[in-house]
């Protein structure tokens, strides 16, 4: 006797509508309202930047002086109090807003109307790199938490090759990215040998690689052959202009050539998931290793070549902070790093693992950290606020129970735990 399923409340709801009130419009709204409800994936994202959103906004309040204050008489004058939250609120996001995508009163000049979205995709570009080098990683059943190791290794390579080969623009350039690439790679393939063959859990082994690359880089940033003999701290010698990244807007823009290295790392990473055997094997050894040894693939191989690429688009994030324009210099520091190894992890798992979902979520973690430039400068609160909100992002969007439960959704749990599950598993 088989068992029947109770009538969800938006078929109900349909079938008590009078047949004649039954528009096509009104159909439509229904089925995205049943959809909606049940809490799809993007749903759960969507709701979690809303949720982080409004916990920055309650630590903007709690954080003002004068809010405070007002809340200090608060039951003789509500208003007061509430005026002065949304004044707070409102002023730090709309702030938020110029400094990341536009500011009408900077209309007036061309420059200085793309200035805000030109510091969005510029801190965005090295995100993308790090979020598809993770989130492929991901796909293969392995947790990648090298990326500063990896990055920094493609930095030192491409800074080597960038301030010792004299060569025109058309050889310099892909000789310094094309040795970032080899380097991070060649770090990554190191991490990936040791989990197929030795069998060394790849978490452990990426954490210990990246002390060994900081260390590396405070060391050679500090010897003779890397370290500027012009300036007193310890700083590698600038690369040449000919290996620099041009940049795409003229050069009062800081958004540069590295943003269309990106495009092409989407581009291929997207094709080599989804359309080559090498990416098959590396989606069917992520998602079940015994099925895909069952099937005469090797899951040592597919494991070595994950690292490889994963470490490769890692080594993209050293050319872009190097070759770029992240730093004034156009050289190695010991700060080269800047958190973007393991920022790259949030970034992969808000996009879910896959290229298109990497790009949106590094684009928007990019104009985060661009508007809260502008955010602290123009309203005077502190940039940490936009840490906390990316932390809760990727909080949120990591247990998708907590967002459903809070929002009374249906569905499931979600993509966000089964990708660290994968990750810590594979």
């Amino acid at each position: 006797m088989s068992e029947q399923t109770a009538p969800s409340e938006a078929d109900q709801t349909v079938r008590q509508t009078p047949e004649k009130e039954r528009t096509p419009q009104s159909g439509r709204l229904r089925r995205l309202a049943a959809h909606v409800a049940a809490g799809p994936p993007w749903v759960v994202t969507v709701l979690a930047i809303a949720l982080a959103l409004l916990v920055g906004a309650v630590l903007i309040i709690v954080s003002d002086s004068e809010v405070t204050t007002a809340f200090g008489y608060f039951f003789a004058r509500p208003s007061d109090a509430l005026t002065a939250s949304w004044t707070a609120v409102s002023t730090a996001y709309g702030a938020l807003l110029k400094g990341a995508i536009f500011n009408p009163g900077n209309a007036g000049s061309a420059t200085a109307a793309l200035t805000p979205i030109s510091e969005t995709l510029t801190e965005a570009t090295p995100l993308i790199f790090g979020g598809l080098a993770v989130g492929l990683a991901f796909r293969a059943g392995l947790f990648n938490i090298g990326g500063q190791g990896q990055l920094i290794i493609g930095a030192i390579a491409t800074t080597w090759v960038g301030f010792t080969l004299d060569a025109p623009a058309v050889i310099a350039l892909p000789a310094a990215v094309l040795a970032g690439i080899a380097g991070g790679a060649l770090y990554g393939g190191l991490a990936g040998w040791l989990k197929a063959g030795p069998g060394a859990h790849e978490v452990i082994v990426t954490i210990m690689l990246n002390y060994v690359a900081y260390l590396l880089l405070g060391y050679l940033i500090s010897s003779e052959v890397f370290r500027d003999p012009d300036n007193p701290q310890p700083v590698s010698k600038p690369v040449a202009e000919a290996a620099r990244l041009p940049h795409l807007l003229g050069d009062s823009l800081r958004v540069n050539a590295g943003l269309l290295l990106a495009i092409a790392a989407v581009v291929f990473t997207w094709w080599l998931l989804n359309r080559s055997t090498l990416g098959f094997q590396l989606r069917t050894v992520g998602a079940n290793p015994h099925a895909a040894r069952t099937a005469g693939m090797s899951v040592g191989y597919g494991q070595i070549m994950a690292m490889v690429i994963s470490g490769g688009l890692m080594g993209l994030v050293g050319v872009s902070q190097v070759l770029g324009t992240a730093n004034a210099h156009n050289a190695l520091t010991q700060q080269i790093d800047a958190g973007l190894g393991f920022t790259a992890i949030t970034v992969a798992l808000l996009g879910r693992a896959s290229p298109l979902g990497t790009v949106a979520a590094a684009l928007l973690f990019g104009a985060l950290q661009a508007g809260g430039r502008e955010m602290q400068a123009a309203a005077g609160v502190s940039i940490e606020i936009v840490t906390v909100i990316q932390a809760l992002i990727v909080l949120f969007v990591a247990a998708p129970p907590l967002v459903r439960g809070l929002f009374r959704l249906r569905g499931d749990g979600g993509a966000g735990t089964g990708l660290l599950a994968k990750g810590w598993n594979g």
